[in-house]
């Protein structure tokens, strides 16, 4: 009899353990929403220094939120979503239609905010005598119809190399004109030490490279780029810069969305209004490039007639 009771202690036991983990995981279940939980977010590796910043920001304001950002090739980016590695992205273009049928088939209905603008800059060696560039001289450069200079790309599935080839309608690109690296920073290191080439890179890349090391405009700049204007009188050349951006004036320029795939009410939605509110729109009017909604300015005005 005694040993019947043993058992019945055991399974009891065996049970409200059972029924106890049960509960810790509705409850840890319950407790992700828009603000706390863990989220993986795939983002395009030109785009990182930005997104960086502000996901540190976002963490810090939200400590029961943590942010997993997995920086990517655009192209390598965009398959890991479809492979279900993450439901948030960060791009500078939308999904086309065949990678969104993949969704709408599942029924998922994504939030798209576009949070910034962005630019596509030229850089070359400060030893080179250019420091202008005719658009049609970056496509002859991305034909191979233009001797004595290479461009040099983050990586061959860059959105760069993407956003020249749609810019300028261009199917093929010549192998034997480009030169793909690694990443930005081996493009600026790349472009520092040869004067024969120009290295393509996005604008928050430069931007966040020159802050952390100002001698890099010892060595590199930015070209300026033609703004062809149909009807013009003479050719326009523009430096990107916040400014040039804001204006629509320099021709490269391109938006960055973040893209939330999740089926629910999670996480993402809480990173996508930080990255489109007040604060993330701050985060990216500091960091140079321009913000989808300009931040509010508080002013305080005192009467000093009240001041004694």
């Amino acid at each position: 009899m005694r040993k019947y009771s043993v058992i019945l202690v055991m399974l009891s036991l065996c049970v409200g353990l059972l029924l106890s983990c049960k509960d810790r995981a509705k409850n840890n279940k319950g407790s992700e929403d828009i603000l706390t939980g863990k989220l993986p977010v795939l983002v395009d590796q030109t785009l990182l220094p930005i997104i960086k910043e502000s996901a540190d920001v976002f963490e810090s304001s939200y400590p029961n939120s943590s942010l997993e950002i997995m920086a990517r090739p655009e192209i390598k980016a965009v398959n890991a979503l479809m492979s279900d590695s993450a439901y948030v992205i960060v791009l500078t273009r939308k999904l086309n239609s065949q990678e969104d049928d993949y969704f709408k088939k599942r029924g998922i209905q994504p939030k798209i905010f576009q949070m910034a603008s962005d630019a596509v800059v030229l850089i070359n060696n400060r030893n080179s005598t250019d420091t202008i560039m005719p658009q049609k001289n970056v496509k002859s450069l991305l034909e191979g119809n233009l001797s004595g200079q290479r461009l040099i790309f983050d990586n061959a599935n860059s959105s760069t190399l993407r956003f020249l080839k749609d810019y300028f309608k261009i199917e093929k690109i010549d192998p034997k004109a480009v030169s793909a690296m690694r990443d930005s920073e081996d493009v600026m290191k790349y472009i520092s030490e040869n004067a024969n080439a120009v290295g393509v890179i996005g604008y928050n890349w430069y931007l966040k490279a020159v802050e952390k090391n100002s001698q890099l405009l010892d060595k590199i700049r930015t070209l300026s780029i033609e703004n062809v204007s149909a009807g013009a009188d003479k050719a326009h050349f523009y430096k990107p810069s916040q400014s040039t951006i804001a204006d629509g004036v320099y021709p490269f320029i391109r938006p960055v969305y973040i893209m939330n795939y999740q089926p629910n009410m999670g996480l993402g939605l809480g990173f996508s209004a930080f990255l489109t509110g007040d604060r993330g729109q701050r985060i990216v009017l500091k960091a140079g490039l321009v913000p989808v909604t300009m931040p509010g300015r508080e002013i305080i005005i005192r009467d000093e007639s009240y001041i004694k």
